[in-house]
């Protein structure tokens, strides 16, 4: 099926080109957030060298002497939509503490620059209200307000409050179409697989639809099945099933009425392609390796980060933040998280683990594809290893280089993360960092996902490299103690700056995963009687591994008692029904359900996530139950869904192509690629913790709190703990 990008109509609501603006007092709707400045100036932002903050409930900023330009000291807020041909009014109230002049400037911030107002300002230390309307003459999401006091002669204070833009006929959330409401997997079905779409229609009988091929062709036809309302999305979901077709071709279509879906193929083997990108993704965001051409294309390709070569700090003498240790550490190699540069223990060992697990299941299974040396398009294809190994390595290796040396404070334990002393300009490519990096202090919860990992490598290891499965197999041991003698140092949750806290004060589940995987490699007592926790409905992610022990016990029945088996089987297919009833009790076929109603940061990795443990259970019974469920969650993050939305770039017509991240920014920098086709982006969110999403998404249906945009870090990120799941799921979907 054609891969070709079309505009999305429904993510670009202010890319209406509206009539002229008839009304000068610019009459619409607040434009801007936190204009009052209550608590906090998020989302305003100041130049480096114009520090600011919250006074009073006033935004207060020391502007400096010495600049030149205008723009060379600013206050500012970015992600402020604006429609073209529109009026917008700003109010403000502002003093300084001395009589200059700054400017009042609404424009886009990308070039050419489109400015809808830019006025100046004569300020006072007497508070005074100012009023200004301008009229815009493009569509954006991307507008800035901003308050321009460059060229001051003497250093001054300015305060601002009260600051409002009124403007626009699109109110904040509204303006959404989702193009055809007939929803299919816009990349392709198993033939031999279930196949069914889901259509928003009011109707409350059947309707009929019909499935066309390439030349519209009618192949067959049939009848819906009225679901009725999904409560997740809003939408009133009909659903049609074709699975009787077999035949195998391209650009197939299903039609309800005038109504016609995206095209999509049904084809023997639809994630052949899918499983590799997916886990080349990895090879993209390592650190401390260049990525070449040869392997990525010409588009992907760029030089090494986080070397220590100018303008980097680089990774390989890093010192703790101060005051936290006394030592440097060479922790160079390993994935870029997410969006950021960061490295993090705790997500980059769920992530290696799944790698892994995946490795061990094709091994099990006799998958051969996933046991291949070659599969992949990394350096390391041709060393007659199995590719997955060898990427799982490269963050192993990292995980093992975080680790405290013997003879220091807390020796054995694990330093948290290690990432930049503040979030970098964006975009950025790795190797054009300037910031400084510091590793933050250890804690049990990143010290016990270490061992887990560690453990996990050193069984598995054994027969390709039986030296680093020794490192991992001491390395882990060595975590397990140190996280014994202390079992209770947490990450701060404030600790978010130029890097996520990832913060986790409960580690029993991390004790017990760590157990699990170190009896499996040692078959020690101690650890087998720590392993106390059990696969919930919940699931597991980065903050909830305790469903990890049940998974590895599972998997490796030969290794642990009968009874401890038996047990965990049980569990892992109760939870697996309980999926299932979620998957076929919602008009769009997502396996996780939240039980508060809300959907998390990382929405589809949890849908991965619940796709593993059914996946998993139909390799424990081989109920083809399990088997649909897996496929239909495929369909789910391929666009059937309520957004008509893929969520995998390169993967359909509707498919993500902005997800935040610092190097694959085409939509801030046209030099710069989108997302390498495969990476998995975070999806709805009903937190909406970003301004892009508030801006554009307020009262959205907790399924439809998505926006492709690279702004939206929190609907629209993608993580390595996220496309570890969807490697693995899609492996799967390929062997069945």
């Amino acid at each position: 099926m054609s891969l070709k990008r079309t505009l999305i109509a429904a993510l670009l609501p202010v890319a209406l080109v509206l009539g002229s603006a008839t009304d000068a007092r610019a009459d619409g709707y607040e434009r801007v957030l936190n204009g009052t400045f209550s608590d906090t100036k998020s989302p305003w932002w100041s130049s480096g060298n114009t520090p600011s903050g919250v006074d009073l409930g006033r935004l207060c900023a020391a502007v400096p002497a010495g600049t030149v330009n205008p723009w060379e000291s600013m206050i500012g807020q970015n992600d402020v939509p604006l429609e073209a041909g529109q009026a917008y009014t700003l109010r403000f109230t502002a003093s300084a503490t001395r009589d200059v002049t700054a400017r009042a400037v609404v424009q886009t911030t990308a070039s050419p620059i489109a400015t809808t107002l830019n006025k100046p300002v004569a300020l006072t230390s007497t508070p005074k209200a100012f009023q200004f309307v301008g009229t815009s003459t493009v569509a954006t999401r991307h507008g800035q307000v901003s308050f321009q006091m460059g060229g001051a002669t003497q250093a001054y204070t300015i305060c601002l409050d009260d600051v409002s833009l009124i403007g626009g006929v699109i109110p904040p959330g509204g303006g959404w179409t989702y193009g055809s409401p007939v929803r299919v997997n816009q990349h392709g079905y198993l033939a031999s697989g279930a196949k069914r779409a889901s259509v928003v229609s009011n109707a409350t009988e059947p309707v009929i639809w019909s499935l066309r091929d390439n030349t519209g062709a009618v192949v067959t036809s049939g009848s819906t099945t009225v679901h009725g309302a999904d409560p997740m999305s809003g939408d009133h979901v009909h659903i049609a099933d074709f699975s009787a077709v077999r035949q195998t071709g391209s650009d197939y279509t299903l039609s309800v009425g005038a109504d016609v879906s995206e095209p999509f193929d049904i084809a023997a083997k639809p994630y052949d392609q899918l499983r590799r990108d997916s886990l080349e993704y990895f090879y993209h965001n390592r650190s401390g390796i260049p990525i070449e051409a040869k392997y990525v294309g010409t588009s992907y390709a760029r030089v090494a980060g986080h070397i220590g070569v100018a303008p980097n700090k680089g990774d390989t003498a890093v010192p703790c933040l101060p005051g936290e240790c006394d030592y440097t550490l060479d922790v160079s190699g390993g994935w870029y998280d997410a969006g950021d540069h960061g490295k993090y223990v705790v997500n980059g060992a769920l992530a290696a683990w799944q790698l892994m697990d995946l490795y061990e299941r094709s091994l099990i299974r006799l998958d051969f594809e996933g046991l291949r040396d070659g599969l992949l398009a990394i350096p390391e294809n041709g060393n007659r290893v199995p590719d997955v190994l060898d990427e799982a390595r490269w963050e192993v290796e990292f995980l093992l280089k975080m680790q405290v040396p013997a003879g220091k404070p807390l020796a054995g334990m694990a330093h948290h993360k290690i990432h930049d002393l503040a979030w970098t300009a964006h975009p950025m490519l790795p190797g054009n960092d300037p910031q400084p990096r510091y590793l933050h202090k250890p804690s049990t919860a990143a010290t016990l996902n270490l061992a887990a990992a560690a453990a996990q490598c050193a069984r598995i290891w054994l027969l390709w490299d039986p030296a680093f499965a020794k490192r991992c197999q001491a390395a882990a041991e060595t975590a397990w103690q140190a996280a014994k003698a202390n079992p209770a140092i947490y990450a701060p949750r404030e600790d978010g700056v130029g890097g996520g806290p990832y913060d986790d004060t409960n580690v029993t589940d991390e004790f017990s995963w760590a157990a699990a995987e170190l009896y499996a490699a040692t078959h020690k007592r101690e650890y087998l009687d720590a392993i106390t926790t059990q696969l919930t409905p919940t699931g597991f992610s980065w903050k909830d591994t305790g469903g990890l022990a049940d998974l590895t016990i599972a998997r490796l029945p030969l290794l642990f008692p009968a009874g401890k088996v038996l047990a965990a089987r049980h569990r892992v297919l109760q939870v697996a029904d309980g999926h299932v009833a979620d998957l076929k009790g919602q008009g769009y076929p997502n396996p996780w359900r939240p039980a508060d109603g809300q959907y998390v940061w990382g929405s589809t990795s949890a849908t991965a996530n619940a796709a593993v443990i059914m996946a998993t259970a139909y390799d424990l019974s081989r109920k083809p139950v399990y088997r649909d469920a897996v496929l239909e969650s495929m369909d789910y993050l391929l666009g059937r869904n309520g957004l008509n939305q893929s969520f995998i770039s390169g993967y359909g017509e509707r498919a993500s192509e902005n997800q935040h991240h610092r190097h694959w920014s085409h939509q801030l920098n046209p030099a710069l690629p989108n997302p390498a086709a495969g990476s998995l982006a975070g999806g709805p969110n009903s937190g909406l913790q970003d301004p892009v999403a508030q801006q554009n998404l307020p009262g959205c249906a907790p399924a439809k709190c998505y926006i492709d945009d690279i702004g939206s870090w929190s609907t629209n990120e993608v993580a390595i703990n996220w496309n570890s799941a969807l490697a693995w799921v899609s492996a799967f979907a390929d062997t069945i």
